[in-house]
């Protein structure tokens, strides 16, 4: 990297202006960089790091309101340029920071963005890069390989941060060498090491609170008051020494109250001396398993003893329920022995009652045999009724001539009648035929007319069909047409709008800056007035100044100008001699003229530069002429869309007509097939239906369709027939009652009754019958019941026995039944227990099994970031991984600045890299020592002296310098600045460092000695010099 040429404008001390040539500084190899103390030395340096980086230095690193010049005027802005040669590429790198600039519209100040551009120089022209920043910084750290931290270290060598390196601590370092070197993907190993320590240990220590979860489960599932606490001897060894494992726990002070019991399970102590095991601690898991076995034991212990209460309880039950089952049949044998006692009384006086009854159910089942009989007559009556009220039915309607007639004269005429009708049926069916006939030859005519007006139409839309297609294509063509103009307008519109717009813009700026400018001439009067009214008014007071000081004397009091104590002769003031307060109010009043007169000249400027924007923008034509151009354009452009919108439905209508006459043509074709095929049908239609009217003539008689006719015999024979039936019906009917009445008299006289009429009255229905017959069978059913209970000897040896109390022994067996259910209750809430314990302990031992590998991982893990945090009893040097690495970093950085530093001390000095553990508990690596090869011993750095220190730091950081390079891939650095040191050395020392620094010209390298010691100026004929001054510093070159 090579630097060219640096422009800085109102940039720190800077207040307007200034470049400085690197290259007429680089000639000699070897510049100096003076200027008095605040001038801006190190601002230069500032300003090549914020032009490569876009920041300055970390100490100096500020907003970008703070890196602009508070001598630069209102409207100069903040700017930093710097053109550069790197990897074989000359660039220009352009940064503005954000900062205010006056409005260009009214007062006051707005906020301006920041701003960056990266050109490149290349075929004799410049041409740009990117204006991003990130994308600038990239390129930057891509280019020179080193990030700004880096540059500051390497290019802009600090003395005074490397002296504090020298002597600093291994922590000191680790820091510096951490940035410059990238080492932060080792300390990222060391986190992702202690996050996964920090993740297991999560994670063995949620087991151990989810095991800890299951041990108060466990208690609460024992439920056993008795059971002690986890780590709780048992109660029977109260005395003895708590086991191993086993926590021990001291009993409560006389008159204390009683420890509150945890809810959660006590984890023991390994020993009694040692706290109470937590989450995270080994052994806990076999504490916890030991306790569960433990409550196992005791919850099995007491299963044992319910299950033991439990058979005693059933064998008390099953003698309760068999007494009490006992008193229960004693007490209902005597129920039932009083009960019939009872019952054989009732009956006895119900026996005369139900010889009546017998004698009923003997007469109904006597009239059974006439039943049949009975039902016949009826029957035959009913259908010999009905018979003759429709014989009588269908004579009325017979004609008058044949009401009378008998049964086989109106068989006859329904047989004469049957054969007219027989002779019709074939001339119905021709009838039927001529019917059809009409209706195909009226189908025929009409689909002959609709094709012949098909094929009309046909005709007439084919004979149009030329011009109708031209047309639509015409149509189509326009549109398309019209959509491409529609196009080329578009492209025209946004172009003409913006000059409209601009047209209107200068049009409006150009009355605002004429304004402006005659706002700017005022304030400029007015300034200047103002101004010579302060100066006259300044001059006048210091003419008159004498006065002012000797109206401060007093008597016997010292003069503050000459001393004396006695003032015989003091001025006097004129009478309108100016004081203090209105020269003030003059200057006061001046400077704001000159803020008026800055303000008004930057809205002139802002006017200008809007007004050559806008005029560049809309040319020269008038506003009037732009918008009527772009009032044309915006009417030819919404013609053409309006044409251009009718194109899709232009090629619809066109693809649309073609279909249409494809179909019409077929159509055509197709109707004038039919209409051929058709007139030969019709003609044989035609024939057909005139033979068939000449038959029907002849066959409908009188009547005006043989249908008529035959509906007419139809009806006659009808009612013939339906006559002749009814006829014969009744005298079946008439037949049937007669045969009747003779069976029923006979079967009533066989069945012992006088008449048919008893014999109907003594009938009853099976359902009366089997009433009867149900109270007699009831009774004797009864009566033999009763004389069996009385005859039965247990029932009359249980009357005989004293009364039973059934109630009593029941109590007594719900006593039992209560107590029963108790000791079952205990005893299955026992085994839930036990079973639930089991579970339990289980699962706290699955638990066990799936901690036990997640243990092993923590340790393993633990013992890892340990060793890599340097906190491992196995890092012997207390190093951590990173600075292990960055030892081996410093360990080239030591060597390669002993190269510099035994040419600088004469041999003497040599730095080495130590890696000697730190005393106490203190990080090891990152040592450095002196070794004096005048006395052959190693010497801590902060031995040195002054000047020692210096060429020792110069020295480290040249090696530093070198080393970084070399790892940021060896980009060349033809540039370098070395900041101060240099009054601490003698002379002899000064030549051997001016020496090893000239050496670099060797490889052709430029470095610039940043200091103030007056002695460098005679040595050095390359200069640049920063001088101070009133309106800001600017910087002067000296070439030799």
């Amino acid at each position: 990297m090579r630097l060219h040429r640096l422009t800085v404008t109102a940039f720190g001390p800077f207040g307007g202006t200034q470049h400085v040539d690197f290259d007429a500084l680089s000639a000699a190899g070897l510049f100096l960089l003076h200027g008095p103390t605040g001038a801006g030395k190190t601002s230069v340096l500032d300003a090549v790091c914020y032009a490569l980086y876009g920041s300055v230095p970390g100490a100096r690193q500020g907003s970008g309101l703070s890196l602009r010049s508070d001598h630069a005027a209102a409207d100069l802005p903040t700017e930093v340029a710097l053109e550069l040669t790197v990897g074989g590429r000359k660039l220009e790198l352009t940064r503005r920071p954000e900062q205010l600039r006056p409005k260009k519209k009214g007062a006051g100040f707005t906020r301006e963005k920041a701003y960056s551009a990266l050109r490149e120089h290349r075929d004799g022209a410049w041409h740009g890069l990117s204006r991003s920043h990130q994308e600038i910084g990239e390129e930057i750290i891509q280019l020179l390989g080193m990030s700004r931290e880096q540059f500051c270290q390497v290019v802009l060598l600090p003395q005074g941060d490397f002296a504090r390196f020298l002597h600093a601590e291994d922590t000191a370092r680790s820091r510096l060498l951490g940035r410059l070197f990238d080492t932060g993907r080792f300390a990222a190993v060391e986190n992702h090491l202690a996050e996964r320590r920090r993740t297991a240990e999560a994670r063995v220590r949620a087991g151990d609170e989810q095991l800890l979860a299951l041990a108060h489960r466990i208690r609460q599932a024992a439920a056993d008051p008795a059971l002690p606490e986890v780590g709780t001897p048992e109660p029977s060894r109260a005395g003895e020494p708590a086991r191993a494992g086993g926590g021990v726990e001291s009993p409560p002070e006389a008159g204390a109250a009683a420890p509150r019991r945890s809810t959660r399970p006590a984890v023991p102590a390994p020993r009694a001396a040692e706290a109470p095991l937590g989450p995270g601690d080994d052994g806990l898991v076999e504490a916890v398993l030991e306790w569960a076995a433990l409550a196992r034991a005791q919850a099995r212990e007491r299963r044992d003893i319910a299950a033991l209460a439990l058979r005693a309880a059933e064998q008390d039950h099953r003698a309760a329920q068999e007494r009490a089952e006992q008193a229960r049949e004693l007490a209902r044998m005597q129920r039932r022995y009083e009960a019939a006692r009872q019952r054989s009384a009732l009956l006895a006086a119900q026996r005369g009652e139900l010889e009546p009854v017998r004698g009923r159910l003997a007469a109904a089942r006597a009239a059974e045999a006439v039943a049949p009989a009975l039902e016949l007559r009826d029957e035959a009556g009913r259908a010999h009724r009905a018979a003759a009220a429709a014989e009588s039915a269908a004579r009325r309607r017979l004609p008058d001539t044949h009401r009378d007639a008998s049964g086989e004269q109106l068989a006859a005429l329904e047989r004469t009648f049957r054969e007219e009708l027989g002779s019709l049926a074939a001339a119905r069916r021709a009838e039927q035929r001529a019917a059809a006939v009409t209706v195909e030859a009226a189908r025929l005519d009409r689909e002959a007319r609709a094709d012949e007006e098909a094929v009309a139409e046909a005709v007439s839309w084919l004979d149009d069909w030329d011009g109708r297609r031209h047309a639509l294509r015409q149509r189509v063509d326009a549109a398309q047409e019209a959509a491409a103009r529609a196009e080329q307008l578009g492209s025209r519109i946004a172009p003409a709008r913006e000059r409209l717009a601009a047209a209107r813009r200068r049009d409006m700026l150009t009355g605002e800056a004429d304004e402006a400018e005659a706002r700017l001439l005022r304030a400029r009067e007015q300034a200047a007035a103002a101004r010579e009214h302060w100066l006259e008014l300044k001059d006048r007071r210091l003419r008159g100044i004498a006065a002012e000081l000797a109206a401060g004397l007093e008597p016997g009091a010292p003069c503050a100008v000459c001393g004396a104590t006695e003032h015989p002769a003091p001025a006097r003031a004129a009478a309108e001699h100016p004081d203090r307060a209105a020269e003030q109010a003059a200057l006061d009043a001046s400077q704001a003229a000159d803020a008026l007169r800055d303000e008004a000249a930057r809205q002139v400027q802002s006017l200008r530069e809007a007004l050559a924007a806008a005029t560049a923008t809309a040319g020269t034509a008038s506003t009037a002429e732009l918008a009527a151009d772009a009032a044309a354009l915006e009417r030819s452009l919404a013609q053409a869309q309006a044409a251009a919108a009718d194109l899709r439905t232009a090629r619809d209508a066109l693809s649309g007509a073609e279909h249409e006459y494809e179909r019409r043509r077929r159509e055509q074709q197709d109707a004038q097939l039919r209409i051929a095929a058709r007139t030969s049908h019709r003609d044989d239609l035609d024939r057909e239906l005139r033979s068939l009217e000449e038959e029907l003539r002849q066959a409908r008689g009188g009547e005006e369709s043989v249908e008529r006719r035959a509906a007419l015999l139809e009806q006659q024979l009808a009612r013939l027939a339906e006559a002749a039936e009814a006829v014969r019906g009744a005298e079946a009917a008439a037949d049937r009652l007669k045969e009747a009445d003779d069976r029923l008299a006979d079967a009533a006289y066989r069945a012992g009754f006088d008449t048919p009429g008893r014999a109907a009255e003594a009938l009853l229905d099976a359902a009366g019958q089997r009433r009867l017959q149900e109270r007699l069978d009831r009774w004797q059913s009864e009566e033999a019941a009763v004389a069996a209970e009385l005859a039965d000897a247990s029932l009359a040896a249980a009357a005989a026995q004293p009364p039973a109390d059934p109630a009593a022994a029941q109590a007594a067996a719900d006593a039992a039944t209560r107590r029963l259910q108790e000791a079952a209750a205990r005893d299955a809430a026992a085994r839930t227990r036990c079973a639930e314990l089991d579970r339990l302990s289980r699962r706290a031992a699955t638990d066990a099994v799936r901690l036990a590998p997640l243990r092993e991982e923590h340790h393993r893990v633990a013992g890892l970031a340990a060793l890599a945090a340097g906190t491992s009893a196995r890092n012997e040097r207390k190093m951590r991984l990173e600075s292990y690495v960055l030892a081996a970093r410093l360990e080239q950085v030591a060597a390669a600045a002993t190269v510099r530093l035994q040419r600088m001390s004469g041999g003497r000095y040599t730095l080495v890299h130590s890696d000697a553990r730190a005393a106490g508990r203190g990080r090891s690596g990152l040592g450095l020592h002196v070794v004096d090869a005048w006395t052959g011993s190693a010497r801590d750095t902060a031995t040195l002296s002054g000047g020692e220190t210096f060429f020792a730091s110069l020295a480290l950081a040249l090696g530093l310098a070198d080393v970084v390079t070399e790892e940021a891939g060896g980009t060349r650095l033809d540039t370098l600045f070395i900041d101060e040191g240099f009054g601490t050395l003698d002379e002899e020392t000064l030549d051997e460092v001016l020496d090893v620094l000239d050496s670099l010209r060797e490889r052709d390298r430029t470095v610039g000695i940043v200091s103030h010691v007056p002695d460098l100026r005679q040595r050095i004929p390359a200069q640049l010099q920063v001088v101070k001054g009133r309106s800001g510093s600017a910087v002067r070159h000296r070439a030799p």
